[in-house]
């Protein structure tokens, strides 16, 4: 056997022990299921054995299914074939929990997903007194639901109240909360785990599960003859849908398999579970989901753009030139990954404020108990500020984060070379600014590259690397190594104005302007975005990054003659430039779209009725949803062909982690791919008929409609 071991014990006690020879962790496989089975088989008929108890011999006791074979679900398996897919380890955990001897699961690291499904298939839990050894139903964050029993097993076990927090929260718990929710029956050290497990079966415990036992009910199972179990079912309708609109399947999906399940005797409970499941396996959210946000973000914190043929580097020094909100948040995450970091500004009291933010920062993190006060008293050592440039001498890498101005940055450069070693990389953290441009004022070009870190950047996890046009495959390798070491998700992309993620995000707020301008009511506007998946409306951001700041690239992209036709604006500047005249630019100007009252809040700005009259007839959520979408999507596409993105994954990551379009999408380009190509450019033509050529796809992307060529390529039925 290749993924468990079997051993029977001169006591009649067997010992399951889960070790994957062909991976790092235990997963869910047809061929785990296969000597799972058996062994079940050979233990339910060994008169000889009395109990057993299942433990890992890895770190982790177990995780789910492999999530490639998720994605591969989608497209290769019809419901029928996804719904037996499901019965299969279905069944498995209930032959293991019907077989008459008891079994105890000894978790000695996390169990999630199919993990911890099995582990509740067993008639006793006990886990290790071990903060990482968390257990969870995470499935609703892959826009599936647990496929195996999870939901049947979870709700008869502690009730659907508690058994729906987790499931539709996805969250993990540790030991000690488990202990208290009742999913595991006990915590022990480490030392103690599988003594544990022998004290217990040799206490004589019963077989037989509590639903298997007859006249077994639970008041949910009653329906709606009970009032407030039905009223919390439908409370809880409402708060799936304010939560996460109507674009995930995967909530309603595990609100309504526990509902009906537990009106049903228990296997029939199962195969509805795996019905469930099977209609969420064969959606593509589900495919998006974990497409982009696991084995594509995982394949990029892995090297997957890193030039193979450069030895793997290291920072040990770094230098941060410019300590405001950015640098100081660069200064912050490199201190915490253990590079020292000299952070310099124009005087030695501006960059003692950076360093002050990670103070700030660290302080919140030790009163929850997150960090030891000495980690961070460690940690803060590691950040010098100043304003001698003579202290970059020994940096292997410097990110420049000072003021978005082409001569200060040409400045700045000029004095840390002065100063920096001869193989260090110069890095610039711009939003917008051409980097081969940014780079005349280097002596080294083939060592400068861009580095777009997002804000708060000990938040936002995504840093967009941009290749200028003499940027060599070793300064791009030791970029992408050091942020390997700052733990964060790269993206690759070639220089141009805007480069891809400033580039497209700007058609979403730049939409949220036209709509105004084309009188279509601003909550609508709001509502709409909101509704279609993205955290904030386009009006409410303005106000947070101030319309002076799009204004400005736009207007400094008109004056540049390489970039005016890839970076026009259509439609929504004379909203802008309203705006700003009428004193209303930005939050921190007292108000823009919205008004901010002093005692907290805000709202709509009464005034926008006067000066952007809506119309008379107003468009359908629908509609506006559309716009919002294609306009981004389409745009994403343009920059593909230009060559400005070279992947597909690079432009969905950069998509969900660098502005947060909606994750149910899987990114731009997967939502041309959910909607069909040849639908996408037959409605996108529509759209550009009825709103401007902003909409219109070009040549390249009709040639690929015509040949029926997504961006991801189909996947093929084995």
């Amino acid at each position: 056997m290749r993924h468990i071991k079997l051993d029977k014990g001169a006591n009649g006690v067997a010992t399951i022990t889960l070790d994957n020879a062909d991976e790092s962790m235990n997963v869910v496989s047809a061929e785990w299921l296969e000597e799972m089975n058996a062994a079940i088989a050979d233990l339910r008929e060994d008169a000889a054995v009395t109990g057993a108890i299942i433990t890992s011999g890895k770190p982790a006791f177990m995780a789910g299914a492999d999530l490639k074979l998720m994605v591969e679900g989608y497209g290769t398996l019809t419901p029928h074939e996804a719904y037996e897919f499901s019965q299969k380890a279905t069944a498995m955990h209930r032959a293991l929990e019907t077989m008459g001897k008891p079994v105890v699961c000894a978790m000695n690291g996390l169990a999630l997903g199919g993990g911890f499904e099995l582990a509740l298939a067993c008639h006793h839990r006990v886990i290790v007194d071990d903060p990482r050894a968390v257990v969870g139903l995470p499935e609703v964050n892959l826009g599936l639901l647990p496929g195996s029993g999870g939901t049947q097993r979870l709700a008869r076990m502690i009730g659907s109240k508690k058994a729906l927090d987790l499931l539709l929260s996805g969250r993990s718990v540790g030991p000690a909360e488990a202990l208290e929710l009742g999913i595991v029956d006990q915590v022990v050290p480490a030392g103690q785990l599988l003594a544990k497990a022998h004290e217990w079966l040799a206490s004589g415990p019963s077989a037989a599960r509590a639903w298997d036992e007859k006249g077994f009910f639970m008041p949910e199972m009653r329906g709606m003859i009970v009032p407030e179990v039905s009223m919390g079912y439908s409370v809880g309708v409402a708060k799936v849908a304010g939560k996460s609109g109507y674009n995930y399947p995967a909530p309603g999906a595990i609100m309504s398999c526990v509902f009906e399940g537990l009106q049903l005797p228990f296997d029939k409970a199962l195969s509805v579970e795996s019905k469930y499941f099977a209609k969420l396996l064969t959606d593509p959210v589900a495919r998006n989901i974990i497409r982009t946000t696991f084995i594509s973000k995982q394949a990029a914190e892995k090297g997957a753009r890193r030039p193979a043929d450069v030895p793997k580097s290291q920072v040990a020094k770094v230098g941060v030139l410019g300590a405001g909100m950015m640098g100081a948040g660069i200064a912050l995450v490199s201190a915490k990954a253990g590079v020292e970091v000299i952070l310099i500004d124009r005087d030695t009291a501006t960059a003692e404020k950076g360093k002050a933010y990670s103070e700030k920062v660290f302080g919140k993190q030790v009163a929850k108990g997150q960090m030891t006060q000495d980690k961070a008293d460690a940690t803060l050592a590691l950040i010098t500020p100043t304003d001698d440039f003579a202290k970059l001498e020994g940096c292997d890498l410097v990110v420049e984060a000072v003021f978005e101005d082409m001569n200060i940055k040409a400045e700045t450069t000029k004095k840390a070379e002065a100063v920096l070693p001869s193989g260090a990389i110069f890095a610039t953290n711009t939003s917008s600014l051409p980097i081969t441009e940014l780079a005349r004022a280097s002596a080294r070009p083939e060592q400068f590259i861009g580095l777009h870190f997002f804000s708060p950047v000990d938040r936002m996890g995504l840093v967009e690397v941009i290749k200028g046009k003499q940027t060599s495959d070793e300064t791009l390798a030791k970029s992408l190594d050091f942020i390997g070491q700052l733990r964060k998700t790269p993206i690759v992309v070639n220089d141009s104005r805007g480069f891809y993620t400033s580039r497209v995000f700007r058609m979403f707020i730049f939409e949220g302007a036209a709509m105004l301008e084309d009188g279509v009511e601003p909550a609508r506007i709001e509502n709409a975005a909101k509704a279609a998946g993205f955290p904030i409306g386009p009006l409410a951001l303005l106000d947070e990054v101030t319309m002076e700041l799009p204004v400005k690239i736009v207007e400094e992209a008109a004056n540049d003659a390489s970039t005016v036709n890839k970076y026009t604006i259509e439609r929504g500047m004379p909203v802008f430039a309203r705006m700003i005249e009428l004193g209303r630019g930005s939050r921190k100007a007292g108000g823009g779209f919205y008004d901010y009252p002093a005692g907290g809040g805000k709202h709509l700005w009464e005034g926008l009725a006067k000066e952007f009259p809506p119309a008379a007839v107003q468009p359908d959520q629908e509609e506006l949803k559309k716009r919002f979408l294609y306009s981004q999507a389409n745009e994403t596409a343009q920059t593909l062909e230009e060559g400005v993105l070279e992947t597909a994954e690079d432009a969905d990551l950069g998509a969900i982690y660098g502005w947060g379009f909606p994750v149910w999408t899987g990114g731009t380009l997967s939502y041309i791919d959910t909607v069909g190509i040849e639908e996408f450019v037959r409605e996108a033509d529509r759209l550009a008929q009825a709103y401007g050529p902003r909409f219109a796809p070009s040549a390249w992307l009709r040639e690929r409609a015509a040949r029926g060529e997504g961006f991801y390529p189909e996947p093929v039925k084995a």
